[in-house]
């Protein structure tokens, strides 16, 4: 069969190259592509309905990126051993595509739409994450879904001083900064990733540096699809107009919606207020009317709540709850609060507070990592929960979804950055946030509530981190804008921008942005970063005044962890055969003990919530793990028993021969009566022969009895002295 496959390649400038290709996979699809970069490829597809569902004023939009294990060679693990459900990574995956591609699509086109990327063949140094929106963006330009793209990502990264797009994995271990970065070949549209304590100024050196590789990949998609031909995009009508209706509702209420957003009221106060105004001007219309009707009259008046809103702020320079652009609300934390709990904390910022524990785990409690591309062991977790409550709702519990699993990972890669390094810290750690209030970037009051948790639980962090979320509120007709700090949860539905930063007093360690408008200028990015910045050590202030600094020891109830190493040889011994020496030590001690080789060297952790089992359990090790000294004093058992002597082991496994000349000053005829086998018996190491063979004495530890004076004998009289005697 002769299939018409199209297509294009990009030089991205490093030696790298991207191949788009389509026309041959998945051709039922509204638009499908297969990206090539060395052995990694990915196909992506999109699918949009051709009518959208009546009554629906968004985009249904869905974005799946799933690996598949035969990419990387692998066969899923689990019982079912077949792909499942998607995993945090690739929900984060999903979402950045999601982000990047939503806010391009217009805003009256509401199809369902769907967009399904695969990863079908890997290299497993080439991140696909930072290739997925690209192959995403590509199917829906060969398509005739309607899109005001292409857009494209790229990962930044600053490596031994220098900034590089799509790094390898290999080498982010070096990276002083991390970014995904999305735009369009005109603007830039989200940004998220990491840093170590950067500057504003690089970090918008790096934004800048990732747009150029996004501009390459913009042209490359613009090429394919007029070589497919798919320049004309499909025609729709999803949204019904009333113009009249629009210009009615508008006059009806806009000043009253004003006077209420001016007003200051609390967020529950103003909603109810706000539908008081709807339903009174409900109530002056027809008592049944029809869908369409009913549809524009909800869009009309969330149409004056937006302009309103964002009027007060543009005009007067005022806010919902009367605050001025770059004032953060009221802090108040608590930290010692779950006296259970390792460590534990409340934030609270005006609305919005969140209930964070700390706890503290050993090795075994990491967190394993079983992806088809990233895989292997996590020893800091952090988990963000989101239940309905915080915002006066009822909505069923169904566990973490999307959004939960992404300001989740937020939190975690700011709180990352400052944990010390794993010298220094033994511990598996577990931060949970529960977010008991939410209005407004529940996500920062996590990473306020997870450093002071962390401080009372006496981690030694390398500085205290605070997060604010950042908003923008502009007009491109009149030029005007205004950029507010500490935004609440109206202000992030009715702006242009959800801009979130954290970072220590010496600089940024991580950033989420999604622009929900076309352009953002330069100089309004940097001027967010610097206003943010001033916000943010506010913030940090108000949260040293609740503790500064990590508690010099951990808590009481804290479970405890001490670190040996040992030589290589000895993981065996410790471990025994089939495990039994290391259970048997578990079992006896009652401590949790792991062992691996890092190194050429045995790392061994002893972890338990009292000081006698880690002793009993240390000392044991030791024992195991030690060579034989020569000169050196031993507690043995006696093993066996011979005519000779006893056979008694002064380590685990490790004998030697304590000769009956050996056991007492005075001479013993036979052994019999003298020991009994596992008796205690202090010995001293006298020698150890090429063989290996010790030689034991228990004669050497006792005092040595005196001499015996002989008597004196007689000499006969007149007996001559002998010749010499008493001469010299």
């Amino acid at each position: 069969m002769n299939y018409n496959e199209i297509k294009t390649t990009i030089d991205m400038g490093n030696g790298t190259q991207i191949e788009l290709s389509t026309g041959k996979l998945a051709k039922q699809a509204d638009g499908a592509v297969v990206l090539k970069q060395g052995d990694t490829m990915l196909l992506a597809t999109v699918v949009s309905a051709k009518e959208a569902k009546s009554g629906v004023d968004f985009l249904p939009l869905s974005v799946d990126y799933q690996e598949k294990y035969a990419a990387t060679g692998r066969i899923p693990g689990g019982f079912l051993r077949r792909e499942a459900r998607l995993s945090d990574y690739e929900v984060l995956i999903s979402r950045l595509v999601d982000r990047a591609l939503r806010p391009l699509f217009p805003e009256n086109y509401h199809a369902d739409t769907q967009v399904a990327i695969s990863l079908i063949s890997a290299d497993k140094d080439i991140m696909p994450d930072a290739l997925a929106g690209l192959a995403a963006s590509a199917a829906i330009a060969v398509s005739d879904i309607p899109f005001n793209g292409p857009i494209s990502e790229v990962r930044v990264a600053k490596i031994d001083g220098q900034l590089v797009i799509n790094p390898k994995l290999s080498e982010l271990e070096k990276a002083t900064l991390e970014f995904i970065v999305a735009g369009s070949a005109q603007d830039i549209g989200m940004v998220e990733g990491e840093a170590k304590e950067i500057s504003e100024a690089e970090m918008v050196e790096a934004i800048a540096f990732a747009h150029e590789a996004i501009k390459k990949q913009v042209a490359a998609q613009v090429e394919l699809a007029n070589l497919v031909g798919k320049t004309v995009k499909r025609e729709y009508n999803h949204e019904p107009e009333n113009l009249e209706l629009r210009d009615a509702i508008f006059a009806a209420t806009y000043d009253k919606v004003y006077a209420i957003a001016k007003s200051a009221s609390a967020k529950h106060d103003r909603s109810e207020n706000f539908a008081k105004i709807a339903e009174e001007y409900r109530a002056t219309m027809p008592e049944e009317l029809d869908d369409d009707t009913a549809f524009l009259f909800k869009k009309y008046f969330h149409d004056v709540q937006y302009d309103a809103v964002r009027n007060l702020v543009l005009d007067e320079g005022m806010r919902l709850d009367g605050r001025d652009v770059r004032t953060v609300r009221p802090i108040w934390s608590e930290v010692d609060y779950l006296p259970a709990a390792h460590g534990s904390a409340v934030f609270t910022r005006g609305e919005t507070q969140a209930l964070t524990s700390v706890t503290l785990g050993a090795k075994d409690d990491e967190q394993m990592i079983d992806g088809a591309f990233i895989n292997g062991y996590n020893k800091f977790i952090l988990h963000y929960n989101f239940p309905a409550f915080s915002t006066g709702e009822v909505r069923p519990n169904r566990g973490p979804g999307r959004r939960e699993v992404g300001h989740g990972n937020l939190a975690m890669r700011s709180l990352k950055q400052v944990l010390p390094a794993d010298s220094e810290n033994p511990y598996t750690i577990r931060v949970v946030s529960d977010i008991l209030e939410s209005n407004g970037s529940s996500s920062m009051a996590t990473v306020c509530a997870g450093t002071l948790a962390l401080l009372d639980a006496g981690v030694k962090l390398k500085a205290p981190v605070s997060g604010i979320a950042m908003g923008l509120i502009s007009d491109e007709k009149t030029g005007k804008y205004a950029i507010l700090s500490d935004i609440l949860g109206d202000e992030d539905h009715l702006g242009d921008m959800d801009f979130k930063v954290t970072g220590t007093e010496n600089g940024i360690v991580a950033c989420q942005m999604d622009l929900k408008i076309n352009g953002l200028k330069w100089e309004v990015l940097t001027q967010a970063l610097d206003q943010a910045k001033e916000a943010r050590l506010h913030i940090l202030g108000e949260m040293k005044k609740t503790i500064s600094a990590p508690r010099e020891d951990y808590k009481p109830h804290a479970p405890r962890i001490v670190q040996l190493l040992i030589d290589k040889e000895f993981i065996g011994a410790v471990i025994g055969p089939g495990g039994k020496i290391i259970q048997e030590m578990q079992r006896e001690t009652g401590a949790t003990i792991s062992i691996e080789e890092v190194d050429n060297k045995g790392v061994v952790q002893v972890f338990a919530d009292n000081k006698a089992a880690i002793d009993d359990a240390v000392g044991r090790i030791k024992a195991i793990a030690s060579k034989p000294e020569i000169g050196e004093t031993y507690e043995g058992k006696v093993k066996s028993i011979m005519p000779f002597g006893a056979f008694v082991e002064i380590m685990p496994g490790k004998d030697g021969l304590l000769h009956i000349s050996e056991i007492d000053w005075k001479r013993l005829e036979t052994m019999d009566g003298i020991f009994k086998e596992g008796d205690k018996v202090t010995v001293k190491l006298l020698d150890i022969d090429k063989q290996g063979k010790m030689k034991l004495s228990r004669k050497a530890l006792l005092p040595r009895p005196p001499k015996e004076d002989k008597p004196k004998q007689d000499k006969p009289a007149g007996e001559a002295p002998v010749a010499g005697a008493g001469q010299e």
